[in-house]
């Protein structure tokens, strides 16, 4: 049993807040002196930002992550009778955004190691009425894009847990796509006040379409061309997210840090094949540090009871959704993402974990499997 018991919660915000508090309520204080609240100069300068930040040519502040997939699905006419190829394993956005606007989600296995979407099954799921392929970089790792760009369809990136990655060639999430789609939930390496998201494309034509789709559609001011949305992001949540996008390459590095201890703690633990760590891949910014193991629920009440938070993301695979139930997909349709769906735990990963704290978790699942 670990000899000092402590509390380690899978996310504490108030230690990044304190350690940027005066520039943050300078910033929260500089929106409320202008009361310029939705769109406007903070969205624009923030749009701009994340767009150079990503290798991007541009940005459209939208109001979560999901509205940045929903919006960009409805750029690309995605509608009745059209199926989106997508993973199961991943947050009910992805998939829910394209039951929305009347398409099919067509749901393709995933790669047991990666998480992320097979995306040498794809080319199988093709039909004619195919308009789009929406891969997830989940857990902040790049999926596998090349095979998904040569299908020549139109590709969504969902990057909501990816801003900054990169792959093996040094391509930034969000950036190869038609579109990428970020979330700025709280708990994202790169989190506001509240929801936020934002779309990235390269493509001048879809972005000024972006843009129109996000405020109903209209354009000019009562004039509408489209069927839009209320998607807009307001100044308070650019103007946070400002403050921190600077610092988000160090957090992002610091989850890295935690993840190359975990692996190194864990092997000499000898839990190495009771426990399956994410492979150190290059790039990998560590939303969430999600091992697999036997007895998952077991632990997860375990380490629980020793004061150490942890999720799991997601115990029911898409597919597997009683909303999708029409589709078909019966019990191992989809195994690998059935068996993570089983199998997986998030640990606590965020940068300003001490070291003490990641040997606490660690001898805590020794702890476990000991007895």
């Amino acid at each position: 049993m670990p000899s000092t018991r402590m509390t380690v919660p899978l996310l504490d915000l108030k230690i990044q807040y304190a350690a940027i508090k005066p520039a943050m309520d300078a910033a929260v204080q500089r929106v409320i002196d202008s009361q310029y609240f939705i769109l406007g100069p903070e969205v624009a300068g923030l749009e701009a930002e994340v767009a150079a930040y990503s290798g991007a040519a541009h940005g459209i502040g939208v109001a979560s992550g999901t509205d940045a997939l929903l919006v960009a699905l409805m750029a690309l006419g995605v509608g009745q009778g059209d199926e989106v190829i997508t993973t199961p394993y991943t947050f009910f956005a992805t998939a829910g955004v394209i039951a929305r606007l009347g398409a099919t989600p067509v749901f393709v296995d995933i790669d047991p190691e990666t998480f992320n979407i097979d995306a040498t099954l794809v080319g199988a799921a093709v039909t004619r009425r195919t308009r789009a392929i929406m891969p997830v970089h989940l857990y902040g790792r790049v999926a596998d894009m090349d095979p998904l760009l040569a299908t020549g369809l139109p590709v969504v990136e969902d990057a909501a847990q990816a801003i900054g990655a990169r792959d093996d060639l040094g391509r930034i999430a969000g950036s190869m796509g038609m579109a990428g789609c970020f979330s700025f939930f709280p708990s994202k390496n790169l989190g506001g006040f509240g929801d936020g998201g934002l779309v990235v494309t390269q493509d001048a034509a879809l972005a000024e379409r972006l843009r129109i789709l996000r405020v109903h559609g209209m354009e000019p001011k009562y004039y509408h061309p489209f069927v839009g949305g209320n998607f807009r992001l307001d100044a308070l949540q650019a103007a946070v997210l400002r403050v921190k996008l600077p610092h988000l390459d160090n957090w992002s590095a610091g989850r890295r840090r935690n993840a190359t201890r975990y692996r190194s703690l864990l092997a000499e633990a000898g839990l190495i094949g009771t426990v399956v760590p994410p492979a150190d891949v290059l790039g990998h910014i560590y939303n969430q540090f999600v091992i697999r193991v036997p007895r998952r629920d077991e632990l997860q009440a375990h380490l629980r009871a020793q004061g150490i938070g942890t999720e799991v993301y997601y115990p029911v695979p898409l597919h597997r959704q009683a909303c999708f139930s029409e589709l078909g997909y019966g019990p191992g349709s989809l195994p690998h993402a059935e068996r993570a769906a089983a199998e997986t735990l998030a640990l606590p990963i965020y940068p300003e974990l001490s070291d003490a704290q990641l040997d606490y978790v660690v001898d805590s699942i020794a702890e476990f499997y000991r007895n």
